[in-house]
């Protein structure tokens, strides 16, 4: 698989099944080589990813990501292998281990020591029969991973790692433990809007999304920042920290900076700054495709 350097992560939950195959042709045809897709409590993430496989032609779709609590390992590698035959190798299979209050809250699960429970469930993908037809390739797996630990699990058993709301200086850290083969596939939010206040204001909700979320918290603690980071929406060194924001030049120097940080991939997530959430905001998609 040729991942390629840059590509797409999106919510597509609240977007009917034939315009997410819309917008997934038109960001194929703007030459990003990756759709990334999440999976919480709307569409089954592997569904929905031979729904947009079948309808691209050269798009590679992976799951950023598929939570493994959702599904038994042995019926996660049928479906990875499904995919990729079906698609000509164009499915990525990210997994993790998602976050407790999810797990336990909303799906009424025992959430496990992560890393353990990770490397449990990739040794068992592993280890079972697949009787299908045979893949011409070895479909790869990823993993999200922040800290170190989960970082050197994806080291020595994936083809890489997918740190999600992280930063260039995270992005140095992984690629140092990940060492100089494995794929860093690493997400970076993206707002066109050159006013600090208003792209500050445009970012605090979407970062109001996680920072509730222990796994999150956990690694911008360890990257130096603190609590009072956390508070109203996120300060604005956490915010700036956390999304590119300003002009198509600046937002692309950001992501330049995950480059030479060592990404292999940076998967640009677009917010829009009309606010609405699940409006993909094409003027920033183009602009960085060029």
């Amino acid at each position: 698989m040729n991942l390629g350097k840059l590509g797409v992560w999106y919510f597509f939950d609240g977007v009917p099944a034939p315009q997410a195959a819309e917008a997934a042709q038109r960001i194929e045809g703007l030459g990003y080589s990756a759709l990334w897709i999440p999976e919480t409590v709307g569409r089954h993430t592997l569904v929905h990813a031979g729904w947009l496989l079948a309808h691209t032609g050269k798009l590679i779709v992976a799951t950023g990501i598929a939570n493994i609590y959702h599904r038994e390992p042995g019926v996660t590698m049928q479906a990875q292998k499904t995919l990729a035959e079906q698609s000509g190798n164009r499915f990525l299979l990210g997994l993790g281990v998602s976050h407790r209050p999810l797990v336990e809250g909303v799906r009424g699960l025992e959430y496990g020591p992560p890393v353990a429970t990770m490397r449990k469930y990739l040794e068992a993908m592993a280890a079972s029969p697949y009787q299908g037809p045979p893949v011409s390739e070895e479909p790869p797996t990823v993993i999200a991973a922040l800290g170190p630990k989960m970082l050197e699990l994806a080291r020595e058993k994936c083809a890489g790692a997918h740190p999600y709301f992280s930063s260039p200086d995270h992005t140095a850290m992984a690629r140092e433990i990940l060492g100089p083969d494995r794929w860093l596939c690493v997400e970076q939010k993206v707002i066109l809007e050159t006013d600090a206040t208003k792209a500050r204001e445009l970012a605090r909700p979407v970062a109001g999304i996680y920072t509730g979320l222990p796994n999150y918290r956990n690694n911008w603690l360890r990257m130096g920042m603190d609590e009072a980071d956390f508070e109203n929406g996120g300060s604005n060194r956490f915010i700036d920290a956390t999304f590119a924001w300003g002009s198509i030049d600046e937002i692309k120097a950001r992501i330049q900076a995950h480059f030479d940080a060592g990404a292999s991939h940076v998967c640009i997530q677009p917010v829009n700054p009309n606010g609405q959430f699940g409006d993909l905001h094409w003027e920033a998609l183009e602009a960085l495709s060029e």
